[in-house]
């Protein structure tokens, strides 16, 4: 039953009824009737929605780095009802005013339909302006996706105000912005809903170890089982989504310190330049010895060779971009080879002699002789059209080194052993002088390739070496 009315309304009142009217086209009795309702709805005589002011600060902080739900969002906003910029800042500063909140709202847009830039400025109590500069956001950037993305671009947060600012981007970093921006925690608190006894429980554990649990992969902890080098390139891989080896050096020194910190296998890492010094409480020496070749390993993985000092409770990592460009360079050349491997040769040779007097032995060199050695083997395969590698076309490939180094060597096949004795190295020797990192190096170049070329079918047991003081080397190759 519709029933008339002839009431009076002062200018005051007219005015604040302009925006209702408008909406309903100059339709007064719709504008009253809208205007009823949403008092109904946010009234607390006519809801149990009025809380205390304290538990109404409390929610605001425990949603803090969360996104309201997509369908809350809508009924907050319906995004029907809001075609361009200018509407949506009048809309909620009239919403705020009637929920009186006392925020002022404030956007700039260069388009006001279809913006490029936002410039949004909230001001108000603090708790307040960061949840309405997150709904209002969460708003653009979801209604922005089909047509023309918005990116947060940058956030600046003043006591009383926040100012955001969005400009036009792609999909997949509109949405990234928006999780790094305003939903930090939105992930992690699914994932603890979806299993809480699980969480419950681990989290109970690291608090009752006081955080000296490892939390590590599987297939880590199956490498660790099974006594090999721990690397971490799966966890690496996985956070990065993309093969390590097309990880940049800078991103992945930031992966190593977020794996390694977070799964708790090192204290603290921290990152200076391409320098990484990863700090620990390990005692046994067995054990900071595995973690620093885990990490040499790791970096070697990336494409990088980095040198590894032990000192007090902590492994110093540098870089050697002089050896990495150099492997890079040797192996670049290898691939666009025509020929046999002689020019490579040299070159590895050439920069074996620029190893003099080294102190120590920098892992970096182990990875260089292993990469060389299995970049020899590649282009000797190819040159030979070798389809299968055996211990005959091993030791044939392996002589054809020794001939061009002029290094003397003795070949022994017997059944499933192939001992390899070599007698004079004269690219470790010098006159009297013997180079102990040339000859690692070129030790690991050996190892390299055999891992190449046999895989794991073969076993490797060494009987002499001269860096042990005996007059020559010699192993064994065994087929079990």
């Amino acid at each position: 039953m519709n029933v008339t009315r002839h009431i009076s309304i002062d200018d005051e009142h007219v005015e604040k009824m302009k925006p209702y009217v408008e909406k309903h086209h100059g339709n007064f009795g719709a504008a009253i009737r809208e205007m009823i309702n949403r008092a109904g709805k946010y009234s607390p005589r006519m809801n149990s929605s009025a809380i205390d002011i304290s538990l109404f600060n409390w929610m605001l902080t425990e949603i803090d780095d969360r996104l309201v739900p997509d369908d809350i969002l809508d009924e907050l906003i319906d995004p029907g009802q809001i075609n361009s910029i200018a509407k949506l800042e009048d809309y909620l500063n009239r919403r705020f005013s009637e929920l009186e909140w006392h925020i002022y709202l404030t956007l700039k847009s260069d388009n006001d339909v279809f913006p490029s830039n936002i410039l949004m400025e909230v001001g108000g109590e603090p708790l307040k302006i960061k949840f309405v500069a997150r709904l209002l956001s969460h708003f653009l950037v979801k209604n922005s996706l089909e047509k023309a993305p918005l990116q947060i671009i940058s956030i600046v947060n003043f006591n009383e105000c926040i100012k955001v600012e969005l400009a036009r981007s792609d999909k997949k970093d509109s949405i990234s912005s928006l999780v790094n921006f305003f939903g930090g925690m939105d992930e992690a608190m699914k994932v603890i809903k979806n299993r809480p006894d699980f969480w419950k429980s681990l989290i109970n554990r690291h608090l009752s170890s006081n955080y000296n649990m490892v939390t590590i992969h599987r297939n880590y902890f199956e490498d660790m089982l099974a006594s090999n080098t721990l690397s971490g390139e799966v966890m690496i891989e996985n956070l990065a989504k993309k093969p390590i080896r097309e990880i940049p050096l800078k991103e992945m020194l930031l992966l190593i310190k977020d794996v390694y910190e977070t799964s708790r296998v090192a204290d603290r890492v921290e990152i200076d330049k391409e320098s990484l010094t990863l700090y620990h409480n390990y005692r046994s020496k067995d054990a900071i010895e595995k973690l620093k070749k885990s990490l040499i390993s790791l970096l070697d993985a990336n494409g990088h060779l980095y040198d590894a000092k032990l000192m007090a409770n902590m492994i110093y990592l540098t870089h050697r971009p002089d050896v990495g460009m150099k492997i890079n360079e040797i192996v670049e050349n290898l691939k666009t080879s025509s020929s046999n491997v002689d020019q490579e040769l040299v070159m590895f040779m050439a920069f074996l002699k620029g190893l003099k007097d080294m102190p120590d032995i920098p892992l970096s060199l182990s990875a260089l002789g292993r990469r060389i050695g299995k970049s020899l083997m590649k282009e000797y395969e190819k040159e030979n059209d070798i389809k299968k590698w055996n211990l005959e076309t091993f030791q044939k490939a392996l002589e054809l080194v020794d001939s061009r180094l002029h290094r003397e060597s003795e070949w022994k096949l017997d059944g499933n052993n192939l001992l390899y004795t070599v007698k004079k190295c004269n690219i470790a020797t010098e006159g009297n002088k013997f180079d102990t990192s040339v000859c690692h190096t070129a030790r690991e170049t050996f190892k390299g390739a055999m891992n190449y070329a046999m895989g794991n079918e073969a076993e490797l047991e060494i009987k002499h070496l001269l860096t042990h003081g005996d007059k020559f080397c010699e192993v064994v190759i065994r087929i079990p």
